[in-house]
């Protein structure tokens, strides 16, 4: 019975209500040992009887065993594998060793795994997932979980996670937390008499004070009231006050149970065979677990035996002698034969190490490796640091440190990355390994916002690579480009420049795409003749179609490419990029992949198809843990916000302290966003304040940038200071020359047409109109638009209504809002007659962005399944969407969708 938790309750009870409902959701319960995490699971497991429950928990000693909680929790229900999709289940199968690695086990895509398997497992009713002492459960399935949770909606799963609050909290952004405390007086009163018979006032008094109304405590201090090795009134923290009960209870143990306990809190499967069989080795028996049990110390079950507390093996471990302790590891390595033991075997001999021992570092060295094919990265940071700790050899120790840092970069834990390439400084010589370590202080500083120092630690690793990896050194030059083009530095941009020129590469080498696009990128940074170069759009499409390495190397290709201003082509190299990624499963990628793509489709005019993607790179990336692409994502959502004139979304999607200086409050892309909206809202004045920023800012020659130029020469003009706009223009027109794209070259003849002399304006708006391109909509209405304006002005009203009414029509179907109202503002100026601007929404315009991926792939026929694992949702919430979808749709079935007109992305 639980005592004084009725909120606790009630939120767990409309949890499972939901999940009943086929509404999914997840709940972290957190504080200190005792305080009723487990009784509220328990609570939880009896409430939702009659539900499939599954039950995992973490156990300290498998904390850095890759995927063993993960093990723990699905090992009953491997057979529902064969119905996931193949690349999930492929790699689910490497990642619990029971298959082949694959794909280098993407975490995210082994996380999406488990959500197909838990929807999977609830598709015939509601499910509840518990897990305990998530603190412990290894970090390559807490990840797994934790990716899962976050994408529960609509498959009636309840999930709860309970976690101690000492030490290193478990991270678990996103999901919501029940936070427990002590029991009030009442609830303790209760609970200590149905546990603690008859007492006196005073003690009853002094254990409600002294136990802070933790009901581990109220349970167990009576019982040690007794016992004189332990006072009630010791000033511990409460948790520790209890873990000293227990150590007396063991204490009275005779020494084979105490040994046999020993082994049970060292070992880590819980396997009565392999327990027992260690124990023989210290002349303990079966026999002795009979005692063990009495004292309410463990539990044996049909999974094998587990301690009734995590406090009891810390209590266990605690007291031990350090020679039983060994003792007992070493029993424990002559009880797990056999390859697939070899992980545990190689842990329990480097806890026997006393110092530096080789072959107990390539034993670890071995199981981390094991590790990374299956996708356990937060394995090898412990076992490549420990195994450099046992290392005999000062160039192993750095190699293996190296190692170490790597992971723990990859990972996201920056803070041990650093400490562990600081270490790996130590004793490390060897130049292509101090490149290796400056390249993840690198990357470490460069994700951490340390852009200057990232670049300064680039440019060493570069240096000291320069000939032995002339091919390595390019791509981290590539790097350094980006960070240039961030930061604006001149110095730097000089440097990559020289490094550039002084590279030595292989013969021919020096002439491929991805170089020469390289020295275009540079060359425009700092203002260098690219006599020489070959033509700046060829390059870029070669660059594009000879690609280099896996998809993140040639997406960076596809960054470099946008400077091309070749729309089309860059949007096919990216849609066929993110349909790459998402066949591999390689979700880390995906948020990437989908910003690149939702840019491409705004720059095109197909903003419904930007919105769709931009929202599902944001969704992945929150849930990934990557706020760089949640940045960029939202910046191209702010982007379609600022077109349709909705000030509150622009200004939500922008972020926060958007009106400071440039980088306060995101990224170039939700700046120029801010000051489009200003233009569409005619506050011409502010629109230049903050596109002028923008444009003679660091960050001038990035593209977004180069690409608001025109929108900077309209607002200045419309502001009465077209002077304003000349140096933006000025390197505008470079680009648009160097680009040859007809769109750019439309752009910059409508700039000419707005800051020539109002009798000299029509063959450059003419010009303009010549040259845009039809797939980039908006553009060409703007043009109509300032160019009917013209019209007006010269009192040619019937050819400005013309052209005024191409423009209201594109806008009307694009939703741009303010510009529309601005055409029909015009064409009443002419003396049309115009209808008020109540447009009606287009078909997909009722579609949410998620919907409208969902409708579209069902449309071309896909199955809900197949659809799941290509947007990394569960079949059910892809059934949800669509049940959501048809009745805005006005259709009753799949079939039906195929008649509506749903252009393709």
């Amino acid at each position: 019975m639980l005592y004084g938790r009725d909120d606790e309750r009630a939120v767990i009870d409309s949890l499972l209500l939901d999940a009943q409902a086929g509404r999914s959701g997840a709940l972290v319960i957190r504080g200190e040992a005792g305080i009723g995490k487990t009784a509220l699971l328990d609570y939880a497991a009896q409430r939702g009887s009659g539900l499939p429950v599954l039950r995992g928990v973490g156990i300290e000693t498998e904390s850095e065993l890759p995927f063993a909680g993960l093990h723990l929790l699905l090992h009953g229900h491997l057979d529902h594998l064969q119905r996931l999709p193949a690349v999930q289940a492929e790699a689910l199968r490497g990642a619990l060793g029971l298959g082949a690695a694959a794909r280098g086990g993407d975490r995210f895509l082994i996380g999406l795994a488990v959500l197909s398997l838990l929807a999977d497992l609830a598709d015939d009713g509601p499910l509840l997932c518990l897990i305990d002492d998530a603190q412990w459960v290894d970090p390559a399935s807490m990840d797994a979980l934790l990716l899962a949770a976050r994408r529960l909606e609509a498959e009636g799963i309840a999930l709860i996670v309970a976690a101690r609050d000492e030490g290193a909290p478990l991270r678990t952004p996103g999901l919501p937390e029940l936070r427990l405390t002590g029991l009030d007086g009442g609830a303790a009163g209760q609970l200590l008499a149905a546990h603690a018979g008859e007492l006196s006032a005073a003690v009853r008094d002094r254990i409600l004070a002294e136990s802070a109304g933790n009901p581990l405590a109220l349970i167990e201090l009576p019982n040690a009231l007794g016992d004189a090795s332990v006072s009630v009134l010791d000033p511990l923290p409460v948790p520790h006050r209890i873990q000293q009960i227990f150590q007396a209870a063991i204490a009275a143990l005779p020494e084979p149970s105490r040994d046999l306990l020993l082994i049970i809190g060292i070992d880590d499967t819980g396997d009565l065979d392999v327990v027992l069989r260690a124990a023989e080795a210290l002349s303990a028996s079966a026999e002795d677990l009979a005692g063990i049990e009495a004292a309410q110390l463990i539990r044996l079950t049909s999974r094998g035996v587990t301690f009734r507390h995590p406090l009891i093996r810390a209590a266990t471990l605690q007291d031990a002698p350090l020679t039983r302790r060994w003792a007992a590891h070493r029993a424990l390595v002559d009880a797990l034969p056999g390859e697939h033991n070899a992980a545990r075997r190689a842990w329990h001999l480097a806890a026997l190490a006393t110092g530096p021992d080789e072959q107990v570092a390539a034993e670890l060295e071995r199981s981390a490796e094991h590790a990374r094919e299956r996708g356990g990265i937060a394995a090898i940071v412990t076992a490549y640091e420990r195994a450099a700790r046992l290392s005999t050899e000062p160039a192993a120790r750095a190699r293996r440190l190296t190692v170490a840092a790597e992971a723990a970069a990859e990972v996201g834990d920056l803070h041990r990355a650093e400490q562990l390439v600081d270490e790996a400084l130590a004793t490390a010589d060897d130049p292509i390994l101090l490149a290796r370590l400056a390249t993840v202080r690198g990357h470490v500083q460069h994700a951490s916002g340390r852009l200057p120092a990232a670049f300064r630690q680039l440019h060493t690793a570069v240096t000291l690579i320069h000939d032995e990896q002339p091919e390595r050194a390019l791509w981290l030059l590539m790097e350094m480009t980006f960070l240039t083009y961030a930061t604006g530095d001149h110095a730097d941009t000089v440097q990559t420049a020289e490094l550039l020129d002084a590279l030595r590469l292989p013969p021919g080498h020096e002439l491929t795409p991805l170089h020469q696009v390289l020295r275009w990128g540079v060359a425009r940074q700092v203002g260098a003749s690219t006599t020489g170069l070959p033509p700046l759009p060829e390059t870029a499409a070669a660059a594009l179609r000879v690609g280099g390495g896996g998809p993140r190397d040639q997406l960076f290709i596809v960054d470099l490419c946008l400077i091309a201003g070749d729309n089309a082509q860059t949007y096919q190299a990216v849609d066929d990029l993110v349909a790459e990624i998402r066949a591999a499963g390689a979700v880390g990628l995906l948020p990437q992949g989908l910003a690149h793509l939702a840019y491409v489709q705004a720059y095109r005019g197909r903003h419904r198809d930007a919105r769709a993607s931009a929202a599902e790179a944001e969704r992945i990336a929150q849930a990934t843990g990557q706020p760089e692409w949640i940045r960029q994502a939202r910046s191209v959502l702010a982007l379609v916000a600022a077109i349709e004139g909705d000030e509150e979304r622009c200004r939500e999607y922008a972020g926060p302290g958007c009106d400071g200086e440039l980088g306060a409050g995101g990224t170039s892309g939700a700046q120029w966003a801010l000051g489009l909206l200003d233009l569409g809202l005619g506050r011409a004045d502010a629109a230049l304040a903050r596109l002028e920023v923008l444009s003679s800012g660091p960050t001038r020659f990035q593209v977004r940038v180069m690409r608001s130029a025109p929108d900077l020469v309209e607002a200045a003009v419309r502001a009465g200071e077209p002077k304003r706009g000349a140096a933006a223009l000025e390197r505008y027109e470079q680009w648009a020359v160097h680009t040859g794209q007809p769109w750019a070259e439309a752009l910059l003849a409508r700039c000419q047409a707005l800051l020539a002399p109002d009798e000299a304006a029509e063959p450059y708006y003419r010009a303009a109109l010549a040259r845009h391109e039809a797939d980039r909509p908006l553009e060409p209405a703007r043009t109509a638009l300032l160019y009917g304006e013209w019209l007006r002005r010269m009192r040619r009203r019937t050819e400005a209504r013309d052209q005024l009414r191409v423009a209201l029509d594109a806008f009307d179907r694009l939703g741009a809002r303010p510009w529309a109202d601005r055409a029909r503002g015009e064409l009443r100026a002419t003396g049309e007659m115009v209808a008020a601007g109540d447009r009606t929404p287009e078909l997909l315009d009722r579609l949410t962005p998620q919907e409208l991926q969902v409708v579209r792939l069902a449309a071309a026929g896909m199955s809900n399944r197949a659809i799941g694992a290509q947007l990394f949702l569960s079949p059910r919430t892809v059934a949800y969407h669509l049940y959501k979808a048809f009745p805005k749709l006005g259709v009753a079935s799949r079939g039906e969708l195929a008649r509506l007109p749903l252009p393709v992305n």
